[in-house]
């Protein structure tokens, strides 16, 4: 078996040292430097040159995301940025996201120890997932299950029955996406034009950074983007991100749509789950929605992408050549939720077709 190659570069001690012993228990990983900057990680792949980068951002002599831009530039690899979880954490590990990085790994101020290993698990995903990402892509685009019971979307909200609507002209877009998924989304949702159908997004995302990211794309898009609160509407010209740590539902109330956020158990290790927001608007929309699947690891979305699909939604998957990872577009398209595949620069316009539907 290969082994995973990896370099942990974090100025603090301690997290060199629990983030190498963590990864070292494992029999597909191997580390091969834990360094203090980003310096001394070039001067040391000079020699060994890792599969993936567990990467902090505040850093002495370089910063993290400097370092990042110069590893994609010279030879892309997969970095997985290990970064604080406040909001000033939040917004440089945005930027650092539409860098390149694949995942990112949280970690508190206080009781940082006994944080990473406790979210293990967490730590040892992300490094395979980033392990099987096709980085490259994410260049070229330029856009971590919890060891828990795997629970479906009926935890949070039972399957769709007779009771979605017939076709209106009020149209939803829900898009589902993880791995690699930052910059895919802004990929599509830069291109879009201020009139453009309502759109509801899951993307896998830790709590206090899903606020971040969305600041980050409303101020580069035209259609106005922004974490949804509860109750917001779904309205033209809106995309509304479910917030990390809460699950997002798709409401009708006669014929406008509106986004209610709950709490509830972890829906395929998710919370957002895709398939919950996918579930929720194959009951409250049916025809009237466009159902997206992009780029991520696992099964996360496959089972509510099929829901969407059986209540006469169009159903569409990223295709794998412009995926970063292809887990969770293939296995929709193994279930068979899928109706038309398409590379990740045609998806903004299957959406505008949406309004002349």
């Amino acid at each position: 078996m290969k082994r995973i190659k990896v370099m942990v570069v974090d100025d603090s001690a301690v997290v060199r040292q629990v983030v190498t012993g963590l990864l070292e228990g494992e029999r597909d990983i191997e580390v091969v430097g834990a360094v203090a900057d980003p310096l001394l990680a070039m001067t040391r792949m000079k020699t060994e040159w890792p599969d993936v980068i567990v990467l902090d951002i505040e850093m002495p002599r370089m910063d993290g995301i400097t370092f990042l831009k110069k590893i994609m530039g010279d030879r892309p690899t997969s970095v997985v940025i290990c970064s604080t979880l406040t909001e000033k954490g939040a917004q440089t590990t945005i930027e650092a996201m539409a860098a390149g990085a694949v995942a990112v790994i949280t970690k508190p101020k206080l009781g940082l120890k006994q944080h990473l290993k406790d979210t293990a698990d967490d730590l040892v995903n992300a490094v395979r997932a980033a392990a099987r990402s096709n980085v490259r892509r994410i260049v070229s685009n330029h856009a971590p299950p919890v060891i828990v019971e795997k629970h479906s979307a009926s935890v949070i909200l039972p399957p769709p029955g007779s009771d979605a609507m017939t076709r209106t002209t009020q149209r939803v877009v829900a898009i589902g996406t993880s791995t690699g998924g930052t910059q895919a989304l802004e990929a599509v949702l830069v291109g879009l034009p201020r009139v453009s159908p309502g759109i509801v997004v899951v993307q896998h995302m830790p709590e206090k950074f899903t606020e971040a990211f969305a600041a980050r794309l409303d101020s580069i898009c035209q259609i106005e983007v922004r974490e949804a609160r509860n109750s917001d509407r779904v309205i033209q010209g809106r995309a509304l991100i479910a917030p990390g740590g809460r699950h997002m539902l798709l409401r009708r109330q006669g014929a406008q749509y509106f986004v209610e956020v709950v709490d509830g158990p972890l829906v395929n290790r998710h919370r957002p789950s895709v398939d919950v927001l996918f579930r929720s608007v194959a009951k409250c929309a049916g025809p009237n929605a466009l159902g997206v699947i992009m780029t991520g690891m696992g099964d996360d979305g496959a089972a509510g992408l099929l829901e969407m699909r059986n209540v006469g939604a169009r159903t569409l998957a990223q295709d794998e050549a412009s995926c970063v990872v292809f887990g969770m577009p293939k296995e929709a398209i193994k279930r068979g939720g899928v109706a038309k595949t398409v590379p990740l620069a045609g998806i903004g316009r299957e959406i505008m077709q949406e309004l002349t539907l």
